[in-house]
């Protein structure tokens, strides 16, 4: 049970890693089209020169999602190296003794009932 609670918490650790890596990603390459477009209209481009290429757009969007994946990946191994407290549980990791004090707590409950 201790290896299976060890190998859950390093999947978890992992899925977390993942998940920050996306929003990081999802942050840069979002953020900056964005920030970029709302300058963009700031200055004042016509509604028909943003309309007449809208096909580069729609390219670059293309591109931009088949490198995501591999870019993700990358950024969650680099979060597992180098900032792993971002990853680790409020209480520390659960282990068996744990998991056994609330099994005793769960147990003398239901049976005062």
């Amino acid at each position: 049970l201790e290896r299976q609670l060890l190998m859950q918490n390093q999947m978890r650790e992992r899925q977390t890693a993942m998940q920050i890596a996306w929003t990081r990603e999802f942050l840069k390459y979002f953020g900056t089209f964005f920030g970029l477009a709302a300058v963009g209209l700031t200055a004042g481009y016509e509604v028909y020169f943003l309309t007449e290429n809208i096909n580069i757009l729609h390219l670059y969007f293309y591109d931009a999602g088949s490198s995501f994946c591999i870019i993700t990946g990358s950024e969650a191994e680099n979060i597992l190296d180098t900032q792993s407290t971002l990853l680790e549980l409020p209480k520390g990791p659960l282990t068996y003794e744990d998991l056994e004090k609330i099994r005793r707590s769960q147990s003398k409950f239901f049976i005062e009932k």
